[in-house]
């Protein structure tokens, strides 16, 4: 099976909603990069990011705080869907999640704040 972009936000949805990076690991191509608009630079490697999503997916289970990650449509930076993802509560949207996927794997997550989350025609679905 080919995987699709839909397919790799959906594994990082689930990342997200289960607190659980198996979901996405296997799907990340070696050369993986990761930019967040509210990062300075970007994480160059798979290996990095895995430690640093870890290490964030840890702090909110620590903190007994609550990730929502929704697949949501929305035509941008030459993509269709997207994720939202929301912190505490469904509606209290935090972020707009970009994939990209080359030769089968996801090759690059970008994580922003243009286009609003709230910009996004949500679905209701959040994987699990």
């Amino acid at each position: 099976m080919k995987l699709t972009e839909i397919d790799a936000l959906r594994a990082y949805a689930r990342m997200m909603n289960t607190l659980d990076t198996s979901h996405i690991e296997p799907l990340l191509d070696e050369n993986f990069r990761y930019s967040s608009q509210w990062m300075i630079g970007e994480i160059p490697s798979k290996q990095e990011f895995l430690d640093y999503i870890k290490s964030e997916l840890f702090s909110i289970k620590q903190s007994g705080g609550r990730v929502y990650a929704e697949i949501a449509i929305i035509q941008a930076w030459g993509h269709n869907e997207c994720v939202v993802t929301a912190e505490g509560e469904k509606d209290n949207l935090a972020a707009t999640v970009f994939a990209h996927v080359k030769n089968g794997k996801v090759g690059r997550i970008d994580m922003c704040n243009t286009p609003l989350p709230s910009e996004t025609m949500r679905t209701g679905e959040y994987p699990s």
